[in-house]
Order: C-alpha cells, then structure tokens, then sequence
C-alpha cells in the first residue's frame, strides 16, 4: 500500500540508469529499458524475412503489414493474370482461384443445389446474388464490360473474357481426354467429345434441317435463311456487322469463326486437300467444295437464276459478278 502510494500518487521514480540518467518507478521497467535500448537485443526474428524486432508486438505488425500485403499481391497475380485455379473440391472436379469460392460451393450451395436467387425479368435461379446479378447485367441489360485488348471482342463476365484470351489467343486446350489423345479448350467440348465418341451418345434427334431443308430463320438484312438460330446470329455477326476477329498469322485475312481460320490455313498454307472427287481425280480443302464441285461440274446443276434476265449459274459468286458486270453497264 506504501509502496503503490510512493510510486503513483507521489512520482516517485528511485530506480535510475546507470548508463543515462533516466528514472523509473519500478526495477522491471529499468531493465526493460537497458536491454531494449542499450543492450540492442532482437529476440522476435521473423521467419519470412531476416529482419527482427525487439517486442513481440512489433514483430507481429510488420508481419501483417508487409508480408500480408505480399501475400495478397501474389494471390492476386497467381489467380487473375495467371488465371490459376488452385482451390479443388474434393466432392467434384471444379477448381477455384479463391479459397472463400470454395468453401461456398462446398457449404450446400452447389451440392444441395440451392437456388435462392431468382430473377424477376425471367424465371431462372441462381446459387448466389453476384450470380443474379451477372446474369441481370448480361443477359436483360446486354451490357458486355469486358473488352479484349487482342481483338475488339466483348464480353459480359470477366471470367469469360479470360477463357476467350486463354483459348483463342493463346490456344490452351487444358482438358484432355483420358481414352485418346485428343485435347479441348473447353471442359463442355471434352465432356460432348467423350459422350459422342467414346461413349456413343447421340442425345439429338434428326430435326429435317438437312434432309428437307427447313429453313426457318431468315436475315432481315438480306434474303439468306438458316437451319438453325446459331447460323443466322453467326451470319449476322461476321457479315453485315463485319466481325472477324480470327486473323491469320501467315497472311492478312480475317475471319468470323474459328473454323474457317483453321479451314483457311490447312488448305491455303498447308495445301492440305482432303475432299478427292470420286468421279473424276480433282481434289478439295473442305467438303463443301466438293459437293459444290460435284453439283455443278457433274450433275450440271444451275440453282442460281438472274431474276433480271433468264440467266442461270451453278455458283452464287458467279451470278453475282454477273448481275455487277452485265446489268449495272447496261443500266449505263
């Protein structure tokens, strides 16, 4: 009780430096302070890094202020400009770049498959509320953020930009097939490949598209129609819009598809001619050469009339060259 009233309530400090001439109320905090400042021990010594600390306190700051914010740096590094999945579901094969995506998916919304979140412009469902409203974004407002810095593509999630960069630009195929060599960009082309080839799944019917030459979607931008909704959006896109963002590293083209760059390259630059005509001995780069060849070469066929004049051509090319040549000089 004295010593509580000497020390606090009267100042008194009788404990004094004998290497400054600084005083204090008590013996431990003198030899405190002669080991921290005139001993210069660094007991706390950080294991990620050489440096130490005198008070433990210190340590654990410099730790969360500098190697947390490295940490941070290279999550974020490994997991959007590496596109790194490193986060594996031990239930199924998805993988994720953050830990918190995981543990979501793994706590009952993916595997109960609960869907809370609905939509009120259409009826569909979602696991989560940055699901809805990504969907809400790009689906009922079109808005597409995401623009490539390789080609003028955009894109609605930033994540599809990713694996347009990751597939298009840079051609990874990280799936492979386990039964044969092949590999995909897509995990949706390996499983569609694996069901089709290997397992012999054909899930869709014959719908007389080809065999009777339903044609139900037409541009109304020019005459053409089109089996399917897909072709007449493809058609619109890279023609009348002029998309192409598929350009050849050999030469100057561009093309709307994929597709028609790979046909381009194998049959141009790599002079691959697959397509060999069974009537005579001329061969083709693609099969819709040949059957046009065939068509117009053999069976004589002229499927495309002038409607200026009577007129017929077995190509549309040609009609059109026509039309352009002989109608517009005699317009003259």
């Amino acid at each position: 009780m004295i010593t509580h009233q000497d020390t606090f309530h009267n100042q008194q400090r009788n404990y004094t430096c004998d290497k400054c001439e600084e005083k204090f109320e008590f013996r431990s905090h003198l030899s405190r302070h002669q080991i921290l400042v005139h001993k210069s021990r660094n007991d706390f010594a950080c294991d990620q890094c050489e440096k130490k600390f005198v008070k433990k306190s210190s340590l654990f700051t410099h730790q969360k202020l500098v190697h947390k914010k490295q940490e941070d740096l290279l999550k974020h590094q490994r997991s959007v400009h590496e596109g790194r999945k490193d986060y594996a579901c031990d239930k199924c094969e998805k993988k994720f770049r953050i830990k918190s995506h995981l543990r979501r998916h793994q706590m009952g919304i993916v595997h109960q498959n609960m869907k809370d979140y609905v939509c009120d412009k259409c009826e569909e469902k979602f696991r989560s509320k940055s699901d809805l409203l990504k969907h809400q974004r790009s689906v009922h407002e079109g808005r597409k953020d995401y623009v490539c810095n390789l080609c003028e593509k955009k894109f609605g999630e930033r994540g599809t930009l990713i694996r347009h960069k990751k597939i298009v630009h840079e051609g990874s195929k990280d799936y492979a097939c386990d039964k044969c060599q092949k590999k995909f960009g897509k995990k949706s082309d390996l499983l569609k490949h694996q069901r089709t080839v290997h397992e012999g799944c054909k899930d869709h019917a014959c719908d007389k598209i080809v065999h009777e030459g339903h044609r139900d979607f037409a541009c109304d931008k020019c005459e053409r129609k089109f089996g399917l909704k897909e072709h007449l959006l493809r058609h619109q896109e890279t023609i009348h819009k002029g998309h192409k963002y598929f350009a050849c590293d050999k030469c100057e083209y561009k093309f709307g598809t994929k597709f028609d760059l790979l046909k381009h390259r194998r049959t141009v630059h790599e002079g691959h001619k697959d397509f060999a005509c069974k009537n005579c001995e001329k061969k083709f780069g693609d099969s819709s050469s040949l059957i046009r060849h065939k068509k117009t070469v053999h069976e004589g066929r002229k499927d495309f009339a002038c409607d200026k004049c009577e007129k017929k051509f077995g190509q549309k090319c040609n009609l059109l060259r026509h039309q352009k040549t002989v109608h517009d000089l005699n317009r003259d």
